[in-house]
């Protein structure tokens, strides 16, 4: 069914045209000239437009060049008298789609009337089929904006991850990067166990032994306490040759810091004894010495731009650094904050008080010689 706009200004051929529509099933809206066909186009929208050339008021032409005006989807065809071809060629250079005699068969008239319909179903399928693709294009644009900012925020966060791992086992820095921890590379402050550690006699040995087997030595002492620094969820904060810095609770609180800095220092400790029977074959004397502190810290980025590392400033670091610089060949020594934290898990000794580098007041310490029962570690 079609809407159909029907203007002649003669009643009884418009009625009996009107009727005809009306049975072959089109919605038909019919007007008396010009002006109420003006006032129709305005109102409503149209499928097709059947008008008289010759109207008292306004003619035909008037009709087309209001329709192409208001209601450009609308087709148009012009009934005209036989004197009127040249007004009925002029409405179809204003866009009327076809013209047709007065008074002639319905027929005739009806199949212009179903090709013009067709061209106008024909054209609204274009128009929904070119709208679709435009749409169609808009998301696609749409998508590959979102790609493409889901590739650059992928490729951030595995720049990310990577510089993370460089300080946190794999979970942790892959928590991180998850949201599932706060950035620890922003500035903050936290209560942390900070644990320091070389090799004793390493200097001797490097410069006495070649750079190769030097740098093996290193790679077997770095994989082994690295593996226990993950096994014990501490923070690699740095290492440099063979000394290294950890802490823990932090980035992410861990139950009991203290207590895993005293179980991994111990396991450590164990380990390079057991490598240390190695070493004396070849003549080397190399043993562990480690330092342990508790308090609070500032943590985050530190550097510049292009070369950033993850650091911890304060008191306790300095602490835990002297500690293992006063540390002889296997010992273990910690401040009376640690062992206190951990007196029911260790058996230790007093030593000190320590007249330490860079602080003001000699530092009560004890020496860990051992752990009280078969301890665990905690699980988190």
């Amino acid at each position: 069914m079609a809407a159909i706009l029907l203007v002649d200004d003669e009643q009884s051929p418009r009625a009996t045209l009107g009727l005809l529509l009306k049975q072959a099933g089109h919605d038909v809206v019919q007007a008396d000239g010009a002006a109420a066909a003006a006032e129709a186009l305005a109102a409503a929208a149209f499928d097709l437009v059947i008008t008289d050339l010759r109207m008292p008021g306004g003619d035909g032409l008037e009709v087309v060049r209001r329709t192409r005006g208001t209601r450009p989807d609308a087709e148009v065809i012009v009934l005209t008298a036989y004197a009127g071809w040249e007004s009925a060629r002029e409405a179809m250079r204003l866009g009327a789609f076809d013209y047709s005699e007065k008074g002639r068969e319905p027929d005739e008239l009806f199949h212009r009337i179903d090709q013009a319909l067709e061209k106008n179903a024909r054209r609204r399928e274009n128009e929904i089929l070119r709208e679709q693709e435009v749409r169609h294009l808009r998301e696609l644009a749409e998508w590959n904006t979102r790609l493409e900012q889901r590739v650059e925020e992928q490729v951030a966060q595995v720049e990310r991850l990577g510089r993370l791992k460089r300080f946190f086992s794999p979970q942790l820095a892959e928590l991180i990067v998850a949201g599932g921890a706060d950035d620890p590379l922003l500035t903050h402050r936290r209560e942390v166990t900070v644990v320091f550690l070389d090799l004793r006699g390493f200097t001797a040995f490097a410069e006495t032994s070649e750079p190769e087997v030097v740098m093996g030595v290193l790679r077997d002492y770095h994989a082994e306490m690295g593996r226990l620094i993950l096994e014990h969820e501490g923070t690699l904060e740095r290492f440099t040759g063979d000394g290294m810095m950890i802490f823990f609770n932090d980035p992410v609180p861990v139950p009991n810091p203290a207590e895993r800095a005293i179980l991994m220092a111990v396991a450590m400790r164990e380990r390079i004894e057991a490598q240390r029977v190695g070493w004396r074959k070849r003549g080397w004397e190399l043993a562990l010495g480690v330092g342990i502190a508790q308090g609070y810290a500032t943590i985050g980025a530190i550097g510049f731009e292009g070369r950033w590392d993850y650091g911890a400033i304060g008191t306790v670091t300095n602490l835990a650094s002297r500690l293992c610089g006063e540390a002889k060949s296997g010992q273990i020594l910690v401040s009376s904050r640690v062992a206190t934290s951990v007196e029911s898990l260790i058996e230790a000794e007093a030593i000190g008080p320590l007249a330490l580098r860079g602080l003001l007041k000699p530092v009560s310490a004890f020496s860990v010689l051992g752990l009280k029962g078969d301890l665990r570690l905690p699980v988190t």
